[in-house]
């Protein structure tokens, strides 16, 4: 535990934002049954967070002679814990991560859905031991399970009270999630080839094959400005067609300056980023956009529920 705290508590941090925001900021407001009780979704938070840790354990006793050139000042293993016991940390997060997964699925009698929490802990321990080192392939496998985990929010209080008299407003509800879901896997996208670029030295030198090593740095800041305008580009349509349309104005104006504002100056930042320390502070900024993105779902339904009255 105090592994976590001292590593990993901003990104836990964030991804524990992410379900509280969507969950009393969110689906609770929206009037309807959910499949979980508060209780219960506290299961399918700590399952998801206790799996994101073991995968974070698993990635750094991985990425030991890396993070020694990277990150000489934020190495755990064989400094603070020993890499026996950063195994030992890795399999006990993973067990309660994976078995509390078991319990919350089978709590609303979907033992099925128990699948995904198996598949994300597999799909990090692929990534930390071979994944990451194929070009992009690494990258998307991280946005997925980025995104995967909001979906996962969805999934487990939607999924099972779904049928045909509530189908049409469950349908709109998890469409936006799914929405957010696609925003999300695109920023940790665009985020992982930026922290490659910020990690070339160390990856280099363990003859690791990520995107700008096979690629090239000054390609690979070209497709991060293009990928990035274009999502700036899509969530300018959106502000015109779904918030301004609507007469949502203080939603829109959020969102023009904490999600599109972030976006444009990671581009403009990009355009000019040459040192490692210049392509941190972009990643860091990236991160921000994330929390304010999150943060968008609650100030849009607050500011749907001002319009309406209610």
């Amino acid at each position: 535990m105090k592994y976590l705290l001292l590593v990993r508590y901003k990104n836990l941090l964030l991804l524990l934002v992410m379900f509280l925001v969507f969950k009393f900021g969110f689906l609770d407001l929206q009037h309807i049954p959910l499949a979980l009780s508060n209780a219960q979704y506290s299961l399918l938070v700590l399952s998801i967070l206790f799996i994101t840790a073991a995968g974070y354990v698993i990635n750094d006793i991985m990425d030991q002679e890396t993070d020694a050139i990277n990150k000489p000042n934020r190495v755990i293993i064989e400094k603070s814990i020993t890499e026996n016991q950063g195994y030992t940390i890795y399999v006990v997060l993973n067990c309660i991560g994976v078995g509390l997964g078991f319990w919350v699925s089978n709590l609303i009698d979907k033992g099925g859905l128990s699948t995904l929490f198996i598949f994300s802990a597999a799909a990090l321990y692929f990534y930390a031991t071979s994944l990451k080192q194929m070009p992009v392939v690494g990258n998307l496998t991280v946005a997925f399970l980025a995104s995967l985990s909001l979906l996962m929010v969805g999934i487990f209080n939607l999924y099972p009270i779904l049928n045909e008299s509530n189908f049409s407003s469950i349908q709109v509800i998890f469409g936006i999630i799914f929405d957010y879901s696609i925003v999300m896997f695109w920023v940790h996208f665009c985020r992982e080839i930026c922290k490659d670029i910020e990690d070339l030295e160390g990856d280099k030198a363990q003859g690791m094959r990520t995107l700008p090593l096979v690629f090239g740095v000054k390609r690979t800041v070209v497709l991060l400005i293009v990928l990035l305008t274009v999502l700036f580009g899509l969530i300018l349509k959106y502000i015109y067609s779904n918030l301004i349309a609507f007469e949502l104005y203080g939603a829109a104006l959020y969102v023009l300056i904490f999600i599109e504002g972030p976006l444009l100056l990671s581009g403009i930042h990009l355009i000019k980023a040459k040192s490692k320390d210049e392509f941190k502070s972009i990643s860091t900024l990236l991160k921000w956009l994330l929390f304010f993105g999150i943060l968008s779902i609650w100030i849009i339904t607050l500011n749907i529920k001002y319009n309406n009255g209610n």
